[in-house]
This record gives C-alpha cells, sequence and structure tokens, in this order.
C-alpha cells in the first residue's frame, strides 16, 4: 500500500550534505517525495511509496550523513497523494 510520510528532523543537519544524503537513499528504495531546508534549522523530508520502504527511510534519516547531529526526528503518516514523480531536493 502506498503511503506518505511528512519527516522533520532537527539539529545540526543544513550544511552537512542531509539533502543529498535523503535524495540518494530515497531514490535507492525507489521513493518519490522531496526534501528542503527549513528557515529554524530543519530539514523537512517528504516521501511517498511502500510503507516498508518508507520506515526503512525514517531508520536513514535518523542516522543522516557521517557530518550530521540528528537529535529529534518527528514524523506524520499521511495518505499518498502521488503529486511526487521523482525524489528531489525542494528550494
Amino acid at each position: 500500500m502506498t503511503k506518505r510520510v511528512r519527516v522533520m528532523v532537527r539539529g545540526r543537519v543544513q550544511g552537512v550534505g542531509y539533502r543529498h544524503f535523503a535524495m540518494k537513499r530515497a531514490a535507492g528504495l525507489g521513493l518519490t517525495g522531496c526534501v528542503r531546508n527549513l528557515p529554524n534549522g530543519d530539514v523537512e523530508v517528504v516521501g511517498e511509496g511502500d510503507q516498508e520502504k518508507l520506515e526503512k527511510f525514517v531508520e536513514l534519516l535518523k542516522q543522516g550523513p557521517s557530518g550530521a547531529d540528528v537529535r529529534d526526528v518527528v514524523l506524520v503518516w499521511l495518505p499518498a497523494t502521488g503529486e511526487f514523480r521523482e525524489f528531489g531536493v525542494s528550494f
């Protein structure tokens, strides 16, 4: 079943390659969606796809790239909308 997850990632997650990390991991899992930096220093990730793959993606997001210090991850599960064709960086 296709699902959507919105993930707010807090900590040292900007300027450390976090968006690129998320994009590569999502593509490797066959997910669609987007990732963007927020003005408050958080990173927002929206992913759509198979729930099992999304759960694996969230576990990867909790780790982040080697330069990141992920302190908190907040998830919201939603119905998929199908609005994304691929996974990319949003500005």
